[in-house]
């Protein structure tokens, strides 16, 4: 087994055994093979439903090296990422992700990744009412941002 993938499952069995989240672990190491950041879900301890294992390392790891830049990082993930947590992996910039079960293997044991995917790709428009209200007045905040040369990331 990858040693890398060895301590993703490692940290998802912790989390099972704690009963903190769901049977995911992920970490995250530098080009030579260090140790950033390794964890668990902890969605169910947190009571935080973004506290996935991909979300945890990634904000344990950006604290550590104090960079929100993780694009010389590599991430692995005992479950595909779901579209929250791939999201994340895009903001952080990082670039090499491997991981373990698939979409349909959490499916298959209840979690619900694939409404999200269905939503994305224009299906299940019912998931979520968005409405847009008071552009007017919010878009001079990004008029403010813009003018003052603030960083994009």
């Amino acid at each position: 087994m990858n040693k890398y993938m060895e301590i993703a499952k490692k940290c998802a069995e912790i989390g099972i055994n704690n009963n903190e989240g769901g049977p995911f672990g992920a970490v995250i190491i530098d080009k030579k093979g260090n140790v950033i950041a390794k964890g668990n879900n902890r969605v169910i301890k947190d009571h935080d439903p973004t506290a996935h294992a991909e979300v945890t390392v990634i904000r344990d790891a950006c604290k550590k090296l104090k960079t929100y830049d993780l694009s010389d990082y590599i991430l692995y993930t005992s479950c595909e990422p779901c579209p929250m947590c791939l999201s994340a992996i895009i903001w952080a910039n990082i670039k090499e992700v491997y991981f373990a079960c698939t979409k349909e293997d959490a499916g298959n044991i209840g979690f619900r990744d694939d409404i999200i995917y269905e939503y994305l790709k224009g299906n299940k428009k019912d998931l979520i009412k968005l409405n847009q209200i008071d552009r007017e007045e919010c878009i001079k905040l990004f008029d403010e941002y813009k003018n003052q040369n603030k960083t994009i990331y």
